[in-house]
């Protein structure tokens, strides 16, 4: 048994996020030992109400007992207590919880959420916290999917490097190459966040139309990137950082004034725009041209995206369901996978991830 009471071998591991697009919680089955992926099982999405999204939003940003948190807590618990619980025959359960403020050279980052009581209420072991420990000691704490990646691309049987890209609220890029057994191993991974992704679009969309997102990109694809806004973007001293790094939602604060002159059509196009080209710079740290790139979360969906990667990139672009993977649920399935690492003391994350000083398994273990 490990410290989390689950069986030796493979388990059946259920996991929950609640990311940065603040749409919803998904949540999923993984079979995995903790180290390869062994199948994949039952899924399922509760999207938050637009009062609940609206509860998340004005808790952006905040800290513990600032005003805010307290509602947000309430929302996040309630959501995923209705969906985990819809779960049958899982062993152990990984809970992210809802970032709602992340600066880990600062004051740390803060993800509202209970694992205790969410253990006691599902009658399962729960793994959730999972940055914390990253953060103390001296890693960025995001992103933390790429050693799930990893466990993906030798999964798919990839023989050569490939990129996964999840364009979620924040864009992060994972570099692997799957040649190498372990994904804390040198030269195994190199992830970082790439720039802002869907979340300026959407809250462009909610501000000016009421709107949750642009569907099928319908609005951009109407519209023409300003290139002035764009290549001031481009001028934000994050993208020369060298990686590891990561960013809070809201880390481009101007890019809403960037953009703030233009037409509806226009300012989605520029913002897509940018989150295009911030995947760019991103790529030119990759120590390696990948073979292919696979793109998950909500930007798969949206075909201008897509087509401003594959323009400007020199390798395949597709959406990771072309490898037989859940776009909607990788991240849930990785904190699956990653609680049965922590219960069987893996490491999480590793420097060339999240630039924590060594190899390190993150995650408090509460049972029920």
């Amino acid at each position: 048994m490990s410290k989390a009471g689950i069986k030796k071998g493979p388990v059946r591991a259920l996991g929950a996020m609640s990311g940065t697009s603040l749409d919803g919680v998904d949540a999923a089955v993984v079979v995995t030992d903790g180290v390869e992926i062994l199948g994949f099982g039952e899924s399922d999405y509760r999207p938050y109400t637009p009062e609940e999204r609206a509860v998340l939003h004005r808790a952006l940003g905040q800290w513990p007992n600032d005003p805010g948190v307290a509602p947000a807590n309430r929302v996040v618990m309630a959501a995923h207590r209705e969906l985990m619980g819809r779960f049958r025959d899982v062993e152990i359960a990984g809970f992210h919880g809802q970032t709602l403020a992340h600066d880990p050279r600062g004051r740390g980052t803060h993800q509202v959420g209970e694992g205790d009581t969410l253990a006691a209420d599902l009658g399962l072991p729960v793994v959730w916290d999972f940055r914390t420990s990253d953060v103390e000691l001296g890693g960025e704490g995001a992103p933390l999917v790429p050693f799930f990646h990893h466990a993906c691309a030798r999964w798919i049987g990839a023989g050569a490097p490939l990129v996964f890209l999840n364009m979620g609220g924040v864009g992060n890029l994972t570099w692997v190459d799957p040649r190498i057994a372990r994904p804390e191993d040198e030269g195994a991974v190199l992830a970082f966040d790439t720039g802002p992704a869907n979340a300026p679009i959407n809250d462009l969309l909610l501000a000016r139309r009421g709107l949750d997102y642009d569907e099928d990109g319908k609005l951009a694809m109407t519209g023409r990137v300003e290139t002035g806004a764009l290549e001031l973007f481009l001028d934000d001293p994050y993208f020369s950082r060298i990686p590891p790094k990561s960013l809070d939602r809201n880390a481009f604060p101007e890019m809403m004034s960037l953009v703030g002159e233009l037409g509806d059509a226009d300012a989605a196009a520029t913002l897509t725009g940018m989150a295009a080209a911030a995947v760019l710079r991103g790529m030119e740290h990759c120590p390696e041209a990948p073979d292919r790139l696979f793109v998950t979360g909500g930007g798969r969906k949206n075909p201008v995206l897509m087509e401003m990667l594959s323009v400007s990139l020199d390798c395949p672009v597709l959406p990771v369901e072309e490898a037989g993977l859940d776009g909607d649920m990788l991240e849930a399935q990785a904190f699956g996978y990653l609680a049965v690492r922590v219960a069987r003391g893996l490491p999480t994350s590793c420097p060339s991830t999240t630039g924590v000083r060594m190899s390190v398994g993150g995650g408090q273990v509460s049972r029920p």
